[in-house]
């Protein structure tokens, strides 16, 4: 859960005029960030914090629990955010093949001659954030969704499941296939090394790789999160022991998932002082509505 929600609760509750509007800040804040996350233009991105904000203040006063209202935003943020998204003429498919996220045998190869992925060549400079930013956008939404909540706002598996009104193992499905995506779109943004000849060497010697390979792929994001049984963690590292090219995948893999976590928040404009006046408003007439009937 993120903490910025729990943080809003808190002051809304201490009822000083003060702490109102430090609380609805953060969950401009919170609001517009995960908006500009899913909708990718911050045109869309401030329709849907103001259209998502005017909608919620009046319910903020029921709201005791945090997980309560954090599930009531992003709910009703990812909805807003899916009405007024441009869609992009990139976007691929409606559901993403496993099989076309894998890498083929040309790519294990060039994996196993570049060895492994040093972080830094990953690391995010602007130049990188703007790539990130762009796979992240290519996804089709319920994918995008799926990886915005948990791998950017930090969210737990059963959060988005709540969230989306799925199963938390669709969640799962869903978050492995963004994840390989996106490390696909970046990958292609880097020069691979060039050694000619070592390559013929390096595929006689992984020519019977990519089955066993490729088993192991549809499981890594269960084993990159710790949520891999002890049997076959077991079974993965004595495989990648043996294998470069999984040790390096697993390595672009992981990359691509820290370059999620650490990216960047969007700042909402300057505006939204003013339209926190206007919701600050609302929500004291929304409190002394609801004293009554306490």
């Amino acid at each position: 859960m993120r903490a910025e929600i729990e943080k809003a609760v808190e002051l809304m509750q201490s009822g000083d005029d003060a702490g109102v509007e430090q609380a609805l800040a953060l969950l401009q804040n919170t609001v517009f960030s995960f908006s500009m996350r899913v909708c990718g233009h911050r045109e869309d991105a401030e329709d849907t914090m103001q259209e998502v904000l005017l909608k919620s203040v009046p319910q903020l006063p029921k709201f005791a629990s945090p997980k309560a209202l954090m599930v009531w935003l992003y709910k009703v943020a990812k909805n807003r955010c899916l009405m007024n998204r441009r869609k992009s003429k990139f976007a691929p498919a409606h559901q993403l093949s496993l099989d076309e996220l894998m890498p083929d045998r040309k790519e294990l190869d060039q994996l196993s001659l570049d060895g492994k992925i040093n972080p830094e060549s990953f690391a995010i400079r602007g130049e990188e954030a703007l790539r990130l930013r762009n796979a992240v956008q290519k996804l089709p939404p319920q994918y995008r969704i799926v990886l915005v909540l948990r791998d950017m706002e930090g969210l737990t598996d059963d959060e988005v499941a709540e969230i989306t009104g799925v199963r938390a193992g669709t969640v799962r499905v869903r978050l492995h296939r963004a994840r390989l995506f996106v490390r696909k779109e970046l990958m292609r943004s880097r020069t691979p090394r060039s050694d000619k000849k070592a390559r013929p060497q390096r595929l006689a010697h992984h020519e019977t790789r990519p089955a066993p390979c490729k088993a192991m792929f549809a499981e890594l994001s269960d084993y990159l999160d710790e949520q891999l049984d002890d049997s076959l963690c077991e079974e993965f590292e004595r495989h990648m022991a043996g294998c470069e090219p999984c040790q390096a995948f697993i390595a672009s893999l992981k990359t691509t998932i820290e370059q999620c976590r650490k990216s960047s928040r969007d700042c909402p404009p300057r505006e939204t002082a003013k339209l926190r006046q206007v919701l600050m408003e609302k929500y004291y007439r929304a409190n002394a509505a609801l004293r009554p009937s306490l």
